[in-house]
């Protein structure tokens, strides 16, 4: 076994050649995203049952030979909680890499606590305690220490073994194909798109908004996300939550009231100040639109079916030993009670299991089968 920190390309195009010769490869990432909209890769660690290599993505002038091999549909990737590492290579590349072995949703559907963490995960199958020393390390840093070298290291020296003893139980199990539709989902290319137009749904606090204010804070958002991109800086440091959301209300036509604004100084009316103005005239020749949904309240005869369909989730939960959470969880069999047979019980492992059920229940008719 080899253990190396590559810095050239020479070593990653020897690294990248092992890697091709397997079917599976254990991934993680180190990023850094505080100052910037992007999060910028700092170290990618890749495992096969012979090689563990952490690849220097800042001393290096490209890393296209392993993004050549992590984006290669032949390979499949093991990660741990795979969403924040699907989007770093998503914002590189325009999509997640695919296949994924999500090890925290494997171990959810073998009955483990469904957001359990890779420390934890890992203590209960090998018995390894992992240290806790880097959670919050500074990857940018070079050179990389030791012990930080060595941290990143485990990240996915353990996951090999992680991954065969979940893909042995799921399959023990029957539920192998269970896995299969919950990554494809979570590498939906779909998933990783900043749409600036959507970036509204962010903001919970638009909910108690006049519709006006609603309509104008969608455009604001929507300047805000496109300026953050454009300028690769976190949203927040554009304007705060609370301060665009201030501005839809009041609704400012002068940089005076602009800056008057909590959270809005003198430095953010100056650099964006305009540009703001500009957005809110804009929004307030719109039509206002209701934006953000009224909170659904159940009736009584609802709210009695809700309770007899989350009982009957929890039966089957319980009975197959995986959380009522994961199987059904409140929003969609709100769907289900509201007639929406579009949600993630209506499809796949979790209509075979418990939504043609649910439906029956629901007075609908079974869903048809689909993937």
């Amino acid at each position: 076994m080899t253990e190396s920190l590559v810095q050239d390309p020479a070593s990653l195009a020897s690294s990248c050649e092992s890697l091709r010769a397997h079917a599976w490869m254990a991934l993680d990432t180190e990023f850094m995203r505080t100052r910037t909209y992007y999060a910028r890769l700092c170290l990618v660690q890749v495992a096969t049952p012979e090689q563990i290599a952490c690849v220097d993505t800042i001393a290096l002038p490209t890393i296209e030979p392993l993004l050549e091999v992590i984006y290669a549909p032949h390979t499949l990737k093991v990660i741990h909680a795979a969403r924040q590492d699907l989007e770093v290579f998503a914002d590189i590349r325009g999509a997640p890499p695919a296949p994924v072995f999500d090890t925290q949703l494997a171990a959810s559907l073998c009955g483990y606590d469904d957001q359990i963490g890779y420390g934890a995960l890992v203590e209960s199958i090998t018995g390894h305690k992992l240290p806790k020393l880097h959670t919050r390390a500074d990857w940018e840093t070079r050179p990389l220490p030791p012990d930080q070298l060595h941290y990143a290291e485990d990240d996915v020296r353990y996951l090999r073994d992680v991954y065969q003893f979940l893909a042995q139980k799921l399959e023990a199990l029957g539920r192998i194909d269970w896995l299969r539709e919950e990554c494809a989902a979570l590498t939906d290319p779909g998933l990783y798109r900043n749409d600036p137009r959507e970036a509204w749904r962010r903001l919970k606090q638009g909910q108690s908004l006049p519709l006006a204010a609603q309509t104008l804070l969608r455009e604001l958002a929507a300047w805000r996300e496109l300026t953050a991109q454009q300028h690769n800086l976190p949203r927040g440091w554009v304007v705060a939550d609370t301060a665009l959301v201030e501005i839809a209300l009041v609704a400012p036509t002068s940089l005076e009231v602009l800056g008057r604004i909590a959270g809005i100084g003198g430095s953010t009316a100056r650099k964006w100040g305009e540009q703001i103005l500009q957005v809110v005239q804009r929004g307030l020749g719109l039509k206002p639109e209701r934006l953000w949904e009224e909170p659904q309240r159940l009736d009584r005869r609802q709210q009695a079916l809700y309770e007899q369909l989350q009982a009957r989730a929890r039966a089957v939960a319980e009975q197959m030993k995986i959380s009522a959470t994961l199987l059904a969880p409140r929003r969609e069999l709100l769907k289900l009670i509201a007639g929406d047979g579009s949600g993630s019980l209506a499809r796949g492992w979790r209509r075979r299991l418990i939504g043609e059920e649910l439906l029956q229940l629901c007075g609908n008719p079974p869903v048809a089968a689909t993937t």
